[in-house]
């Protein structure tokens, strides 16, 4: 039988991998108050093996908690509770990065703590609407446009929230430049009307996310850094814009400077948005010499074809890790994939549709006498 080189072990960064398959980042919702908890930690020990867990995105301050019930690692209960899971993914042999996301202008008030502030690189509002608990579904607001100040202050941020994960006990930290929010915020043209330092031009309208990327490889070892990136992605109302191409190979070149463990890429293709066409993920490949995660899409013959041909050299899998727990083993094992995936829970409070998903288990075989 043929062996996958997606179930062989890889090192990434500082990180030794037991396979290629890499859980990706999904928005949950059950961190009750902001502040991870037990049952969280249920959910990422279930899927222990996979080689790679990277968490929901979690906020690195108050201002980037835009949606209802996600995470933070700012305070120190934020930090006790991912202690908590970290401890129970090592248990299990896994290994977890966790996600920093600022939602910049993808948020509403009514999910944000007291004092907190929506803030974007530009104000400029983004069309739709998110959930709120206290009043269901909300516009978006306006943003206000971020200070010189305001930029010092959520990079120091961003600095003390990667500290505090290597403190929680996690392996290593991944930025969210995806999907619409902050980072991507500053990357893109439409969110971005800046006519400082930080807009404009390719290269200041990638400087905050090169910065941030720079100054967390710093403070944490740049062998436990990564970064999620969503080139003609258009979550979080971003329209695709003339100088793509031309962002992701300036940006990619950069990091590549800088010498972050992975880069992820998502393509959001098989959710009905833009494809990420193969010149840019071949692009970003030859930019960039370290580990290259794809992610989008993907089944167990897709997955190893593109590990195998040499496109990247890990493949995430997001929502079949939410049915299948034990997602890497199926696949291994050639196991059934469950198909019962309850999306109307993807976003709800307690343990229905997020810890109750069982493993495989083998049908009954009824012998005739």
């Amino acid at each position: 039988m043929k062996k996958y080189e997606l179930f062989t072990s890889i090192k990434v960064g500082s990180l030794a991998l037991k396979n290629r398959i890499v859980m990706a980042p999904m928005t949950r919702c059950r961190a009750i108050n902001n502040i991870p908890n037990d049952l969280m930690a249920t959910y990422y020990e279930q899927r222990a093996t996979a080689g790679l867990i990277i968490t929901e995105g979690t906020s690195p301050l108050p201002n980037g908690l835009g949606y209802a019930r996600i995470p933070g690692i700012f305070s120190e209960a934020q930090i006790f509770g991912w202690k908590k899971i970290t401890a129970a993914v090592h248990k299990s042999g896994g290994k977890i990065v966790i996600q920093l996301m600022h939602t910049g202008r993808i948020s509403h008030i009514l999910n944000m703590p007291e004092g907190a502030a929506i803030e974007a690189p530009s104000a400029i509002k983004a069309h739709g609407q998110m959930w709120t608990d206290a009043k269901k579904m909300q516009d978006y607001p306006t943003p206000k446009a971020m200070t010189a100040e305001d930029i010092i202050s959520t990079q120091a941020e961003y600095i003390t929230a990667a500290k505090n994960a290597l403190e929680a006990g996690f392996d290593g930290v991944e930025l969210h430049g995806a999907n619409g929010y902050l980072l991507e915020e500053f990357l893109s043209p439409a969110s971005n009307v800046r006519t400082d330092k930080y807009g404009g031009s390719i290269e200041n309208r990638c400087r905050f996310v090169i910065e941030i990327a720079a100054a967390l490889s710093a403070a944490i070892g740049k062998d436990k850094m990564g970064i999620r990136l969503s080139p003609y992605g258009v979550a979080g109302d971003m329209p695709n814009y003339a100088e793509i191409d031309a962002t992701y190979d300036y940006l990619s070149k950069e990091l590549n400077k800088i010498d972050v463990a992975y880069i992820h890429l998502v393509d959001h293709s098989a959710m009905g948005a833009p494809p990420v066409p193969m010149e840019m993920k071949k692009l970003i490949r030859n930019n960039f010499k370290n580990a290259l995660i794809l992610c989008g899409g993907y089944d167990k013959e897709t997955a190893a074809a593109d590990i195998e041909n040499g496109l990247c050299d890990l493949i995430g899998f997001g929502r079949p890790f939410i049915n299948n727990p034990d997602l890497a083993i199926r696949l291994e094992q050639n196991q059934e994939l469950s198909q019962n995936l309850k999306t109307e829970l993807f976003y709800s409070a307690d343990a229905i549709g997020y810890t109750d998903y069982p493993n495989y288990k083998p049908p009954v075989v009824h012998q005739l006498n």
